[in-house]
Order: C-alpha cells, then structure tokens, then sequence
C-alpha cells in the first residue's frame, strides 16, 4: 500500500506545473516518504512517527540552533525563515488530530534533526540486512540491484522503492552485481568463488560458474552481453560465456587480489584493477597485456571506462581518484578531496562527471575534464563502496556498509546543512547520571556534552590524539573521563570542560571506562589486554589486571565498588576482586567478541552483550549463566531488570525496536539502525527509561517515547 502512495505522489508532482505554490511542499513529503518506506511497509503504524521526524525538524524555529551555519555559502531563505507553508505546521496540525482521535498513541519523537535534512540530493534509501557491497542501474533505469553480506542479490524498483526479487544461492557475500546490456539477465560474484546468472523477471539462477579459486570481487558484461569479465581474490581475470558459462580466457599478470574490472565501450578491451597497484588492459578476444598502469597507490580498488573508451577512472585506498589514458597509460588528472580511501568510481552517462565513494562516508562529484569538485553528497553512516548513474545520468545509486542503497538526484537539492556534532564516527554514549546531558566520543578525537532535553551540543572537549572509544560521567555528574586509541585516559570537567588528569600507563588502546560508585577510581579496559585501575583525583595507578587474551572492550563497578566486570575480544567475562585484583571467575559462552557489561543494581548478577547478538545473565557469586536473552542493545538496562527499565531499546536487522521488558511486546519502531559499532554499546538508556541516546555514523542519535501505555499490558 505504502509503495502505491509513493507512485500516487510521483504521479502528482509531475503533472504537476512547476510553478503550483503547493509543489515544493508536496515534493519535500515525497521525499520524506520514500527516506523511510521500507519501515512503513513494516510497521504502517509508524507513517505519522516517520513524517514527523523528518518534517518537523526540516524548517521548525527549533532547528536553528541544531546547525553550523558559519560556512555556509547559500544565500537561500533558511528553511525555518522561508516565507509560507511549513511542513512543521502541517505535521503539528495532524499530530493535534491524531492525539484527539487517538489519545495516547505510541510513537517515537526525535530530539534532533535527521543526518541529512530534507531538500538535499537524497532521494530514497534502499535497506539491506547487511553491509551493501555492490549495486548496479539496469540500462533502461527502471530498477536497481545491489549485493550485500546478507548472501543475497535484491532488485528495487527504482521509482517506488519496492523490492521486486530476492535472489538467493550464494553461500557468502556477495561483492559484485552487473545487468546484462538488454535488463533481463544479472551477473553477481561472490566470496564462495562462484559468478552466478539470473533471470531478472523469475529470479532463476540460469548460471553458476566455478573456476577461480577464491572469492570473485568484480563483474562485467561485455557490451554485446555475450561475455562476463569478473575478478578475483586469487589474482586472475577470467573471460566466460554468458550463455554456458564456459572459461573462454583466463589472464594472468596481476599480483595481489583484483577488485574490479571493466569493458570498454567497444568491447575489445578489458581493464582490471588490483591491489598490487596496477592498471592493466587486456585484448578481449586474445587475452594478451596491452598495457600495465603503475599507480602511486598500492591498493586500487575500483576502475571504469568513460563512455568514449577514451579514459579510465580508479579509485584507491590513498585517498584520490586519478583519470587515466587507456592508450598511452599518461595519468590525466588527479582528483583530491576524499578523506578516506575510494571505493568505487563512476563516470556519468555523457562522459562529463566521476562520481566517487570512499570510506570517509561521502560520493563526491567531479568535472571529468578540469577535475573541480561539483558536490559533496553527505548521507551515509559508513563507507562508501559501490556506485552506479542512471542511463539519463540524473540518478545516482550509492552502496555503502551501513547497509543501505541510497538514490539520489545529481541535478538539484539544496546545500546540505551541517548539524553541530562529532564530524566522524562516534563510537560511544553515555547518560550523566541525572539524565540532563549525554556524553560522546567519536573518531574525530573529541568529546562532546549535549543537553539530553533539547539535543543541542554543549560541549566540545578536545585533547585526545586519536579516536575516543569510551566515556563515562562520574556519579556526582560534575566530571566525565574518557578513554582514547591514543593509550590515555583524560578526565574531563564536564561543565568547563578543563583536562582534570591524564592517566597513562596502557600499552595499547583504550576501548571502555568506568566511574567506581564513590567516584575516587576509574576502571579502564584496552587492547593491551589489561584493566587497570587508577585513582580518580591523582591518576596514580592502582591495579593492573591481567588474564584477559584479547583486548578488553568493555568495564563496569560493581555497586558496592568490592568487584569489577570486564568484557573483552577472548570472547569471556571476568570478575575481579576490585580491591587485589584477584581473578574471581573467568565467564565463558559468548561465541563472539563482548561490547558490555553491567552489574545488576543489587550486585547479584552480571549481564554481557555480545556480537553472537545475545545477552548473558551470569550469577556474579558463581559464575552461572542463568539466562541467555537474544538481540543486541544497552547491557545495563538489561542488567537492571524490568522493575527499573520497563522498555528496552534492541537492534534487530532492519531496525532498532522499543519492547516491553517482562513482556517482549514491540511497541515502536526507529528506522535507523543504532548499531553501527559492534564492539561497542552503541545505545544508552536515559535513567528515566523513556529515553535512548544512540550512535549511528558521525550522529547522535536522541529519541523519546510518547504516549501513554503499559509495558506489561
């Protein structure tokens, strides 16, 4: 039903006359729509939920103080100033309606605006059950594929966003898709070193085709649809029939793994790019090295022909985009602005744009010939590995690790505003003790405080030389420590934000702190796999706790402060005695990684959450696991019991869902997906239970639950 309204609305907008008053008012509903469609289909109770959190903090008063608007260089009314309809008042006015109809309703409220606020390029978002490695336009543009970590290739449609076919056979990630030049056949490569065909329309597996000996990273068509180019991890380009699936060639000279390859428009040649740091071009019918490309760089992890055959574009792990001449091997341009490696290239239709992703989470776009940077597309919360133009050149397709597929409109969209916030990824949050404020720490080395009420930065603490991977306020609230890869633990005056005290001592990074009950210690744990444990006011260290066999992750006191509980990359837990450091009990059951842990409030238990995606529940006396507790969340709420959190916030595949703690009852639905650092808890519960705070990417995410209702009913 959902995917019919969002047709029923691109239907509207383009009889629409572009000069109708209500058309930009109706096109930003559009797009709010399509953002979150595949949760609607889910959950059809969250439409409102869904319009209201982009709607509202699109052009609300309240949004002005969310933003960095220092450089800006628009000179375009701000959303919130613009005169005329605004979206906020219609979504205030259908909220009113609804409370009157539905006193009571459940919903989830966001205190802050979205990453990407409406009006941008950002057209719709396609959701995967995992890290998205491959996509690809059909050639006449009606439909996307991408592949993904799910084992699964997914074809859209890419108008309503409606997902067509589910095409299942792979036994492992699958790294590459490709159309076939007339739509009806997909190509996709995968690491169970098979390149497999499909019937786009059945979904029929026509092919699969053995031959390289590890995983296969990239796939082609030849432009006739004849021939499958694909590369792979054991170093070969191989040449097959598209129809019988038989190895027509098989190309040897690279040394280290091609990721990609790629025809000429012509179909006589075939580029390959690997990580050996080479180009090379091969003759498509004898298989002979026409030509070897030294790069600068070492790993080059993406190529393509432009459309001309005239030039090669590659992305590689250094950071830059260089533009190549396929003849001659002379570097053309050499395009700089990523701050992360590139993952992918792609020239527009008409040859006059590249189109980059790379792992600092953004797609730039460049003039093909002079090289300039045209736009900066901001939207994803973690690399960016894959990208496809539409056949017109006026859509671009985006696959990236935080599972998603994003559409977006190369030709329009405002600036994007730049939120106040961590500029890249923030690995942990935490609650002051009395809810008010939220602590952060992200890879961009600092520390930031919010007001846990409005969502508005009031903090910004620097000092750390590398990535801040754990925070934690004192009990009084007065002071926050936070523990860095750069070996140090800093605490912090969390009002002023003055360096109190620097503890060094950690031979590694430091992953988790923790605050003990009366404040005088701090417990840290680092991948030097220790815990140590300092006085608060001197730094002088106290203990060093040994045993762990991989870095620890996470630490939590016991209430009483007499035991401390320590998670760690050795897949146990352990107790220690906080005092001597005696080694209590060595937990053993979690099949993966531990992200936290947590004392129950009476000090009997011990809860541990792991990338098994379970939880534990252990005596903290004996050392028995009692409860095992599927999904993924904030270990202390799980620790403290439904008595104290009635709700619980869990990452499931798609989603993050508030359920009821005694009853396991779903009662709302979030469509971002809070879970984007499995080795951290990357969600807090506000001390009130209504609450979370949550990291996904470089944002803080802060949202509320409203509405009346009981979590045992």
């Amino acid at each position: 039903m959902i995917f019919s309204l969002v047709q029923d609305f691109a239907a509207v907008l383009e009889a629409m006359p572009r000069e109708h008053p209500r058309r930009r008012i109706l096109s930003l509903l559009d797009e709010a729509l399509r953002r979150d469609v595949h949760l609607i289909d889910r959950h059809p109770m969250t439409l409102f939920q869904c319009l209201w959190n982009s709607c509202w903090w699109y052009d609300c008063p309240d949004a002005a103080q969310h933003y960095d608007l220092s450089n800006r260089q628009s000179s375009e009314p701000l959303p919130w100033d613009r005169p005329g309809s605004k979206l906020s008042a219609i979504v205030q006015e259908w909220r009113s309606a609804k409370e009157l109809a539905t006193p009571g309703f459940l919903w989830l409220r966001s205190l802050r605006p979205p990453p990407v606020h409406l009006g941008t390029a950002l057209r719709a978002a396609f959701r995967h059950q995992d890290r998205v490695k491959g996509v690809a336009f059909s050639p006449d543009g009606s439909r996307v594929a991408s592949g993904a970590r799910d084992h699964a290739v997914h074809i859209w449609d890419a108008q309503s966003g409606h997902e067509l076919v589910c095409l299942r056979g792979h036994e492992h990630d699958v790294n590459s898709v490709a159309f076939s030049p007339d739509s009806r056949r997909i190509a996709s490569g995968a690491n169970d070193k098979t390149l497999r065909v499909w019937d786009t329309q059945s979904g029929e597996e026509l092919l699969c085709v053995r031959g390289h000996e590890d995983s296969v990273k990239g796939v082609a068509f030849s432009p006739d649809g004849r021939c499958i180019a694909t590369g792979a991890k054991d170093g070969t380009v191989r040449l097959w029939d598209a129809q019988s699936g038989g190895q027509l060639l098989c190309l040897r000279g690279h040394e280290e793994i091609v990721r990609s390859v790629a025809f000429s428009p012509d179909g006589q040649r075939i580029a390959s790019g690997a990580w050996d740091g080479t180009i090379r071009i091969w003759d498509a019918q004898s298989g002979q090295e026409l030509l070897c490309i030294d790069s600068p760089e070492a790993n080059i992890w993406s190529i393509m022909f432009s459309p001309d055959g005239q030039r090669i574009a590659s992305g590689a792990g250094h950071m830059t985009v260089r533009v190549w001449d396929p003849h001659s091997g002379k570097e053309l341009l050499c395009l700089r602005g990523h701050q992360g490696g590139v993952f992918s290239v792609a020239f527009s239709p008409d040859g006059r744009r590249v189109a980059s992703g790379a792992h600092d989470n953004t797609i730039r776009l460049w003039d093909a010939h002079s090289g300039q940077e045209l736009l900066c597309l901001r939207g994803h919360e973690a690399g960016v590995v894959s990208l496809a133009f539409s056949p017109d050149g006026r859509r671009l397709a985006s696959g990236a690790w935080d599972t998603t597929v994003l559409l977006w409109d190369t030709r329009s969209g405002q600036e994007l505003l730049c939120l106040r916030g961590h500029t890249s990824n923030v690995w942990c949050v935490a609650f002051s003790p009395d809810g008010r404020r939220i602590g952060s720490g992200a890879y961009d080395k600092t520390v930031r405080i919010w007001d846990a009420q409005s969502g508005q930065e009031l903090l910004c603490v620097c000092g750390h030389e590398d990535s801040v991977k754990g925070v934690a306020f004192s009990p009084d609230g007065q002071r926050i420590a936070s523990g860095a890869w750069d070996r140090t633990i800093r605490i912090w005056d969390a009002r002023s934000g003055q360096n109190l005290v620097c503890l060094r001592g950690h031979e590694n990074g430091v992953n988790g702190v923790a605050f003990s009950p009366d404040g005088r210690r701090i417990a840290s744990g680092a991948l030097d796999k220790s815990v140590r444990v300092w006085d608060s006011q001197s730094g002088r260290e106290l203990l060093c706790l040994c045993g762990h066999e991989g870095g620890v992750v996470s630490v939590a006191f016991s209430p009483d402060g007499r035991r401390i509980a320590s998670g760690a990359r050795d897949k146990t837990v352990r107790v220690w005695d906080g005092q001597t450091g005696q080694e209590l009990f060595c937990l053993r059951g979690h099949a993966d990684i531990i992200y936290g842990v947590a004392f129950s409030p009476d000090g009997r238990h011990v809860a541990s959450g792991a990338q098994d995606d379970t939880f534990r529940i252990w005596e903290a006396d004996t050392g028995l696991c009692n409860q095992v507790i599927r999904g993924e969340g904030d270990v202390s709420a799980i620790a403290a019991g439904g008595s104290v959190f009635c709700w619980l916030a869990l990452f499931y595949t798609l989603e993050t869902v508030i359920e009821s703690a005694t009853t396991d009852r779903q009662v709302a639905w979030l469509p971002a997906w809070l879970q984007q650092v499995k080795t951290h808890s990357a969600i807090k519960t506000h001390p009130a239970g209504w609450t979370w705070a949550g990291a996904g990417g470089d944002h803080v995410y802060l949202f509320t639950l409203e509405g009346n209702a009981s979590p045992t009913s």
